[in-house]
């Protein structure tokens, strides 16, 4: 599998062909997101983009004006579309220099989703870290659902995850069914352990949700920070086009390695959009679409 890396100031990072991953992000040397292995399969996700939808569509069904389209379950034990169609894809080198790298596939058709797209992550580092976005252009002759999230699994630090501070600009979050995490409703964070509005300790905290209401900068930008007790931390940026965001303290049942790192996931629409319509980008023919986002250390 074919990868690429890239530098500026402090920062490196390392991009995948398939599913065009950020495989390794690093500060001084210090991991900033989960790693995984070079040339091996990319376990949980991790660093993947997900397109043409983020997390899961229900059943696999979906209906799109006044069509019935049905895609292949691949998150069986929920009996969900996950994640898109674009992450089991090797990716296209377009430009790569010294401190950044750019790759495209094209999305579909394919089983349910009937509509071609091209997508093209970009991926680039100064002092200030790494920034990144994905552009999508709809090339069928009909409007196409579509939406889009990073995946990558922050690190704040050495010290377990339920030590480390959280700080999330976001004052509701979706409740979900607890058996197949799909959508029941946005439920406001006051009073709730989700409240990360102020800097708090996760402790024994279980994430796995989209939290939304999320509150922007006059210049359009959100952001979200970890620290770890010994004094290190990294944050996730990201634009006003992700108004919904993934966080889940992956949690693991043994002999799997539990609460790894945070998955911070700015997404453009919440689960299983392509059935409730909500905030999901309808893409007419010809369209392009663009989402960012950046990470840092702090």
């Amino acid at each position: 599998m074919s990868e690429y890396e890239i530098q500026a100031g402090e920062y490196s990072a390392t991009v995948t062909a398939r599913g065009a991953a950020l495989r390794e992000l690093r500060h001084r040397g210090r991991d900033l997101v989960v790693p995984f292995p070079e040339g091996g399969p990319i376990p949980d996700y991790r660093g993947i983009i997900a397109a043409p939808w983020p997390n899961r569509i229900a059943d696999g069904k979906y209906k799109f004006r006044g069509a019935d389209y049905r895609l292949p379950i691949n998150e069986t034990e929920r009996d969900c579309a996950l994640h898109g169609l674009a992450f089991p894809l090797d990716w296209t080198l377009k430009e790569h220099s010294g401190s950044a790298v750019v790759l495209a596939c094209t999305v579909g058709p394919a089983p349910g989703y009937p509509f071609p797209l091209k997508v093209t992550a970009h991926y680039r580092l100064n002092a200030a870290g790494l920034h990144a976005g994905v552009t999508a252009t709809n090339f069928s002759a009909d409007t196409a659902p579509y939406g889009v999230c990073p995946h990558p699994y922050l690190l704040a630090g050495p010290a377990p995850l339920d030590e480390w501070t959280l700080e999330v600009p976001a004052g509701g979050f979706l409740d979900v069914t607890p058996d197949r995490l799909l959508p029941v409703a946005v439920r406001a964070v006051d009073g709730h352990e989700f409240d990360f509005r102020a800097p708090r300790s996760i402790g024994a905290t279980k994430i796995d949700h989209a939290f939304t209401h999320i509150s922007f900068t006059d210049a359009g930008r959100a952001q979200l920070v970890v620290r770890d007790p010994g004094g290190t931390g990294v944050g996730m940026a990201w634009d006003r086009t992700c108004q919904w965001l993934q966080i889940h303290t992956a949690d693991k049942l043994p002999p799997a390695p539990n609460r790894l790192g945070l998955a911070v996931e700015p997404m453009t629409c919440p689960p299983d959009a392509f059935n409730s319509g909500a905030d999901l980008i309808q893409l007419e023919p010809g369209a392009t679409h663009e989402a960012s986002w950046s990470i840092f250390a702090t």
